[in-house]
């Protein structure tokens, strides 16, 4: 048992959801970011539910003995965590409809955009909305009775439903109606009056038009529910056939899975919320109270009838980068020095086009990269089917059980094959993460290698809003090191032996541990003694350990992380001199950055591995370091920046309660560490 205290994993994320939340809050935010910053809080909720609290969940089901263990792998008795999960999030979605109702609802008023409902239609809105009803989505409807005696409905993962209750004949009758959600839309917006614009739930043109749907049933009431269900793929065993064909499998049965939460409006009165509670074999631990409406996360298209800029971002369209920018030969620049690319403030169109390059140039005669999460209409993909076409060996690792992209990543992985590529798929056991691309030249009869190692997934989509970094080089024992990862993943070497690149799991957290053992020996000894260290999740107990040693040996340590953090600061003896930030801004922090003071020798390491156990000890991962100078004062300057921000930074501490940094930093200057990023790469643009 340790004598550190360390923040609960679960715990830990409903705080980082919180400040997705706190976005939504800010009224210095624009008005359609808040209410995108509202779907992307539900929507990160709904995979909270399916992944982590539908884990827990099956721990409760375990036997004594293995509660235990439990116990102290999760650092909480199961249900009591449950129970302050609950609690948590009830307190939060509270929040979230506040906000809403009295802040977003009225801000929208005042230009003119009126989210209305049923019951505030007028005659002229009515027979639009009667009319849509009948064309557009009546026959689209699908209603299931309720009775305690017949078939138990199957209701969908993730679909809206409305639970209905209607009076016939002196009884009352129950029947749940699902919404539909193609190929109608979530928002119906009606006619402009004078200058007015007005929009309605699918779910109030259905309230609307009940009576008509219903002629013969009189107090019809309509409460809103939703299930969320278990994303467990659920593989017993990973080790023993074909594991692509057991995950198609299972990508069907996760609609099946069992339920994880129940969302109903909490205005739906007991008596009826009791009656589908034991139709749906419903338990206590299921139910969770809301609003009116669910789907928060469907906001993210809601309509802009204004077309008012003042009411979304500044846009800030994707720089060109100063020296690669018309390069008509990425290889032969790459050749002559290392490049560094900044996601999504630079264009990611030269990663795709340095692998076009490569199928074209004629020295170039093998392409291999691995694949984690893949676009749906991937230009990466159809770059390497082009390689395929000119000739070239392409060698591709996918990743199918990468969360919610196993049917992208096996449809590439299959029209990669079909086009002839050397396609390898995941390992029982362990996730291959890195993000990682080798093309081989031969060059005067030498291999060279040009490599691509980066933050970030090969996702042009997600690249718009993710905040990556990426290194392309042509250093020689890099590339060569880098081809070790390639010569695991086709079995080629069981072990690496490397000395600049840091590969899990083999040697990612002792690299990582040397490196804070140094700082701590330099603290003891005196000298100067600091780290930086920037990541989307802290969670491994041993690391955190070690930074707690850090700590205690006198070494200053900053810490940007985004989203989980298990370390708790602000403890005597424990983390005292440990800050701890996390910006949460139009951008997601994606990147993760390693910096050591190394006795005025600083060293940098990217790497596509968070602190987390499954990062360092049961993925492929990459950490590599960073050598040009050029690169590296841009980086550290990217950095200083964060670390400096005082409008979207937050305070990570021991509360949980996520305090900006701004009110602990009054009168000093302003500093939004992403624009000033977008800036800063701007202005070398200007220069260049």
């Amino acid at each position: 048992m340790s004598a550190y205290s360390f923040e609960n994993r679960e715990l830990s994320w409903l705080s980082f959801n919180h400040r997705v939340l706190q976005e939504a809050k800010d009224p210095s935010v624009s008005l359609y970011e808040r209410i995108k910053f509202l779907a992307i809080y539900s929507s990160n909720l709904d995979e909270f539910f399916k992944v982590r609290v539908a884990g827990v969940r099956k721990f409760t089901q375990l036997d004594k003995a293995a509660k235990k263990e439990t116990k102290e792998a999760i650092a909480a008795n199961p249900n009591k965590l449950l129970r302050k999960i609950y609690q948590i999030v009830n307190k939060q979605q509270s929040e979230l409809g506040r906000i809403f109702r009295k802040e977003i609802l009225p801000e929208l008023a005042d230009n003119n955009i009126f989210l209305t409902d049923s019951q505030q239609l007028n005659k002229g809105q009515a027979a639009y909305v009667r009319n849509y009803f009948k064309e557009k989505v009546q026959s689209l409807l699908q209603i299931y009775p309720l009775k305690a005696d017949g078939k138990t409905p199957f209701l969908e993962d993730n679909c809206l439903y409305l639970a209905l209750s209607m009076r016939k004949e002196g009884k009352t009758h129950y029947a749940i109606l699902q919404i539909p959600s193609k190929p109608i839309k979530r928002f119906v917006l009606l006619p402009e009056e004078d200058g007015q614009h007005f929009i309605l739930f699918i779910d109030d043109v259905i309230r609307f038009n009940l009576k008509e749907l219903f002629p013969d049933y009189t107090h019809i009431k309509a409460f809103s529910i939703k299930v969320s269900r278990d994303a467990d793929l659920n593989i017993e065993d990973e080790f023993e056939g074909n594991l692509v064909e057991k995950i198609k499998e299972s990508l069907a049965n996760r609609k099946t899975n069992e339920e994880s939460r129940f969302l109903y409006d909490e205005k739906m009165p007991q008596t009826f919320l009791q009656q589908i509670t034991n139709i749906l074999e419903l338990t206590k631990f299921d139910l969770i109270p809301g609003g009116k409406y669910h789907n928060f996360s469907d906001f993210f298209d809601f309509p802009d009838p204004t077309k008012n800029p003042t009411l979304h971002n500044e846009v800030l369209p994707p720089l060109p980068h100063p020296e690669l920018e018309g390069c008509d030969n990425l290889l032969k620049a790459i050749a002559e020095k290392d490049y560094m690319l900044h996601f999504p403030y630079q264009s990611y169109k030269y990663v795709s086009q340095f692998i076009a390059e490569a199928s074209d140039d004629e020295l170039v005669n093998t392409i291999k990269i691995t694949l984690y999460r893949v676009a749906d209409d991937s230009d990466i993909g159809h770059a390497l089917l082009n390689a395929l076409e000119k000739g070239k060996k392409v060698v591709a690792f996918i990743e199918v059980k990468a969360r919610f992209d196993e049917a992208s990543n096996i449809y590439w992985g299959e029209r990669l094959e079909a086009a002839g590529a050397k396609v390898i798929y995941s390992y029982p056991a362990i996730k291959v993460h890195t993000k990682l691309c080798l093309v081989r030249r031969i060059e005067d009869g030498q291999k060279r290698y040009y490599t691509y190692l980066g933050t970030g997934n090969f996702n042009e989509k997600t690249a718009r809003i993710y905040a990556d970094h990426a290194l392309l080089t042509a250093h020689k024992k890099i590339g060569k090191e880098a081809s070790q990862v390639f010569d695991i993943l086709e079995r080629k070497i069981i072990i690496p032996k490397t000395k600049r690149l840091m590969i899990s799991p083999f040697s990612t957290r002792t690299g990582f541990s040397d490196l804070v053992d140094q700082e701590i020996a330099n603290a003891k000894a005196g000298k100067d003694a600091y780290m930086i260290l920037k990541m989307n999740s802290l969670q491994d107990q041993s690391m955190i350990e070690k930074i707690y040693e850090a700590n205690n040996a006198g070494v200053k340590i900053k810490i940007i992380c985004r989203g989980i953090c298990c370390l708790v600061p602000d403890i005597e003896g424990q983390s005292e001199h440990i800050e701890v930030i996390s910006i949460v801004d139009r951008f997601l922090e994606h990147a993760r950055v390693y910096i050591f003071g190394n006795d005025d020798k600083e060293k940098m390491y990217l790497a596509s591995a968070d602190w987390m156990t499954r990062n360092l000890d049961h993925r492929i991962e990459v950490a590599f370091p960073i050598y040009d100078a050029d690169i590296y004062a841009e980086l550290r300057h990217i950095i200083d920046l964060q670390l400096k921000d005082n409008v979207k930074a937050r305070i990570i501490n021991e509360e949980q309660n996520n305090p900006y940094k701004a009110s602990h930093n009054l009168g000093a200057p302003t500093i939004r560490a992403q624009i000033a990023t977008y800036r800063f790469l701007e202005e070398k643009v200007k220069t260049k």
